[in-house]
């Protein structure tokens, strides 16, 4: 009864896995999608091989094509001639030790050392393993002949070609979801923690503790990270992709380029400003005198304009409905200008306030630095 239940629940779980990839845009769609692009490659190879062209080794034609439907198409080609040079060399070594021996297991025992230490080169990646496996193909079937070995190479180079050509024309994939998603993900919770402390300076009140301001400090860098990852997976879905043009028009997530509040590049700078930044302000929070009256108000408005500043919706379609992050810029240079007036002087021995005018100017000058459009960005004392 407990297997019938185990049985029932992966069942349900398939099934919810399906009806996401049908009905929801997503990792399960590309995955379906993908799955049924290497399906029908294998089908046309089959067809052009052994339907219509009668050839003797067909079956290498949708063998080849089926695993070329990778997930990039500069993928698809890199395996292609990775693919298709292992099989040359594993089919050429083959047919040299089944002359020289004449025997099947002669000429395994010479061949198959040779192919597999050749299908671990580190330049043929996972495509390696086909060299040992197109040397198996060809003594196991006892064709050595000059015309069998040219047909085993045409025919998987038809099955290449058809793989790569389906996986290029027919839906090609594009991996930028991710991306937009880090992006958006790296922008709110910079803004969250901007205002989370901003209002914890404000109110002495807040969800989070002062030392939570670190750890989410520290994760914004690990986001930044995954964000990295992420935007050369999408660069390289974008490279030899024939269609990336009309993709950008037929999909309403892609109708036009990101627009983000504050480029990628800039949050290598930025997150390091704002981690120096949280930890001044834990400072600042957990000896309230070090903090002069008159400074407090400035603070957090410095504080809330940055939030703004970094905050922003990445759809160019939406931008216009929020806040200008433009705006939020404007608001944190005139707020950290009164700021600077009302701590004390760069030469007083005041470490807490000497930290924070240090981490509130570096994470100015690292947001004007982000928009080439602002003005020219005022000297921020160290």
């Amino acid at each position: 009864m407990s297997f019938v239940g185990f049985a029932l629940g992966e069942l349900r779980t398939v099934g919810r896995s399906v009806r996401r990839s049908v009905t929801e845009r997503g990792p399960e769609r590309e995955t379906a999608v993908q799955s049924l692009k290497a399906a029908a490659a294998a089908v046309l190879a089959w067809a052009l091989a052994g339907w219509w062209w009668h050839a003797p080794f067909a079956l290498l034609a949708p063998w080849t094509a089926l695993f070329l439907v990778q997930d990039t198409v500069y993928r698809s080609l890199v395996a292609a001639l990775q693919q298709f040079t292992v099989v040359v060399l594993g089919t050429l070594l083959a047919a040299l030790a089944g002359v020289v021996t004449g025997d099947t297991l002669a000429a395994l025992a010479l061949a198959l050392p040779a192919t597999v230490l050749l299908g671990t080169y580190a330049r043929f990646g996972a495509q390696g393993l086909y060299a040992p496996t197109a040397a198996l193909f060809v003594i196991a079937y006892g064709s050595y002949g000059p015309m069998d070995i040219a047909h085993r190479l045409l025919e998987t180079a038809l099955g290449a070609a058809v793989g790569l050509c389906v996986n290029a024309l027919v839906l090609p994939p594009v991996h930028d979801r991710r991306v937009r998603r880090l992006r958006r993900q790296l922008s709110a919770e910079s803004a969250r923690l901007l205002t989370d402390a901003a209002d914890r300076l404000g109110t002495r009140e807040a969800a989070d503790a002062p030392d939570d301001w670190d750890d989410r400090a520290r994760w914004l860098g690990d986001v930044l990270t995954d964000l990295r990852t992420a935007r050369r997976w999408s660069d390289e879905s974008l490279r030899l992709n024939p269609l990336r043009r009309l993709r950008h028009h037929t999909d309403p997530e892609r109708t036009a380029p990101p627009r983000p509040a504050v480029p990628d590049t800039a949050w290598y700078d930025l997150t390091d400003r704002l981690l120096a930044l949280m930890r001044a302000l834990m400072d600042i929070e957990t000896r309230p005198d070090a903090l002069p009256p008159d400074a407090l108000d400035p603070l957090l408005a410095f504080l809330r304009g940055a939030a703004l500043a970094v905050s922003g919706p990445d759809d160019p379609r939406t931008s216009r409905a929020g806040p200008d992050p433009s705006d939020g810029l404007d608001r944190a240079r005139r707020a950290h200008r009164e700021l600077l007036g009302n701590l004390a002087s760069p030469g007083a021995l005041d470490t807490e306030q000497a930290a924070l005018r240090a981490a509130s100017g570096h994470v100015l000058t690292a947001l004007e630095r982000a928009r080439p459009d602002a003005a020219e960005p005022s000297a921020h004392p160290d």
